[in-house]
């Protein structure tokens, strides 16, 4: 076993301090462990992952950021291929939500998300995943006007 220092904000050892009240754990290194492990189970590759995918990218932002907003909008921008709408809710005076649905290839949506997460600023963030469809004609066909 290894030990390790790490730094956590206020805010989020309390959140880790209630679970671990809330789950009768017997220190603060147990429950870590068992957060450590959820969040890699949570993060791990399916093996046979579609090749197309539509997706929810999920994320909570300091608002107040330096130059994060902008940021954002430049990936966002950049990956317009992937994007197919926004949904912006202001939670507090500091905070805001955004969810974003997503379209592409299962790992350029997965990698945008890991892009829009990392951003300094970024608090919590979430991808949700549906597999897509693989290019395959299912019958449905649909007509859609794009201006140039």
């Amino acid at each position: 076993m290894q030990r390790v220092t790490l730094s956590l904000d206020d805010d989020l050892m309390a959140e880790i301090d209630a679970i671990i009240k809330e789950r009768n754990y017997q220190n603060r290194s147990e429950a870590i462990r068992d957060l450590a492990r959820a969040g890699l189970q949570a993060t791990a590759l399916p093996e046979h992952d579609a090749a197309n995918c539509v997706g929810a990218l999920f994320y909570v932002y300091d608002h107040e950021a330096r130059e994060l907003s902008k940021r954002l909008t430049r990936t966002f921008h950049d990956h317009h291929d992937l994007s197919l709408a926004s949904l912006h809710v202001h939670l507090d005076h500091g905070s805001c939500m955004e969810v974003s649905l997503l379209k592409g290839e299962t790992e350029k949506v997965r990698e945008f998300a890991k892009q829009v997460i990392a951003e300094r600023g970024v608090r919590h963030g979430k991808l949700v995943l549906v597999p897509g469809e693989d290019g395959h004609d299912h019958g449905h066909h649909h007509h859609h006007e794009h201006d140039e």
